[in-house]
């Protein structure tokens, strides 16, 4: 199996796609691994023309873990998970790439382009924020994530699951139930850690405020919200989308925290659309 080898974090990762094509990093948000990214949703991105590549983040799946059952802290900041994806392209030999975040994911990757500027050819920042106001944060203090977790059944993290997507009751799309009760169940026997998730929380409750190092970015960036989240409000991508001078805003009506099946396609044309433009960027040098 794909993993990183330097000596201070070992990462999963896979690969999709042609050797020969412009690279595209997926992000994973918080407590999420690789699954997130579902392998319908890459093929749209590779016969678009992409290599995509998917890891595991820190405390996640198959990767590193950073404390046991009952530790709620690893000692690491945001800076250190977005240096995770500097790990996987260092271990591809590949210098830059399109990179494109989900929740804490965006926030990665919002770090990565701020701190290491070289290394992003665009970015893709879907259902995140670029700080801990209270205008973004709907999801309160969580104080519970500072407290050993709760350990469950795989039959009750698949239930947790169904309900969570059932939640919001009938909208305009389909809530996937049957794909999230599957994805439930595949992540819980792949790597059932849920103290890692209270510790990348541990990491972001650090995390420095970013809004006005966004105004520094200057590659082609897609911001894309659900206007519906209830868990990061949407007025937080309108404020990325006027700090990043080249972005592209797209704030979906009935769209939660988590992107429904059916902008799968909308969203893939976009992180094309973007990257293309990334890629003529780069190629004007």
């Amino acid at each position: 199996m794909p993993y990183t080898e330097t000596a201070d974090v070992r990462l999963y990762y896979e690969v999709f796609g042609s050797e020969h094509d412009p690279v595209l990093v997926l992000v994973s948000g918080g407590g999420a691994q690789l699954l997130s990214w579902d392998e319908e949703f890459i093929r749209l991105l590779t016969a678009g023309g992409l290599r995509v590549v998917r890891f595991d983040n820190r405390d996640t799946g198959l990767s590193q873990l950073f404390g046991g059952d009952d530790e709620v802290d690893g000692g690491y900041d945001l800076i250190d998970l977005a240096e995770d994806v500097l790990r996987v392209l260092d271990e591809l030999g590949v210098d830059s790439a399109h990179v494109a975040g989900h929740s804490m994911g965006g926030m990665m990757a919002q770090v990565l382009a701020i701190e290491h500027p070289e290394r992003v050819r665009s970015l893709g920042l879907l259902s995140t924020i670029p700080g801990q106001s209270r205008r973004y944060v709907l999801h309160g203090e969580r104080p519970e994530l500072a407290e050993p977790p709760v350990r469950v059944t795989r039959e009750q993290a698949v239930a947790f699951a169904a309900a969570a997507v059932q939640a919001g009751g009938p909208g305009r799309y389909d809530p996937q139930v049957e794909w999230h009760v599957r994805a439930a169940g595949e992540a819980y026997d792949r790597g059932y850690h849920p103290a890692g998730f209270s510790r990348q929380w541990a990491a972001l409750r650090r995390a420095p405020e970013r809004l006005e190092a966004l105004g520094r970015v200057r590659v082609p960036t897609l911001v894309f919200h659900g206007r519906d989240d209830d868990v990061l409000h949407w007025a937080s991508a309108v404020d990325i989308a006027e700090a990043i001078p080249d972005s592209e805003l797209q704030v979906h009506p009935d769209m939660g925290h988590l992107i429904p099946h059916e902008l799968w396609p909308d969203l893939a044309a976009a992180l094309l659309r973007t990257a293309a433009r990334g890629e003529e960027q780069r190629g004007a040098r």
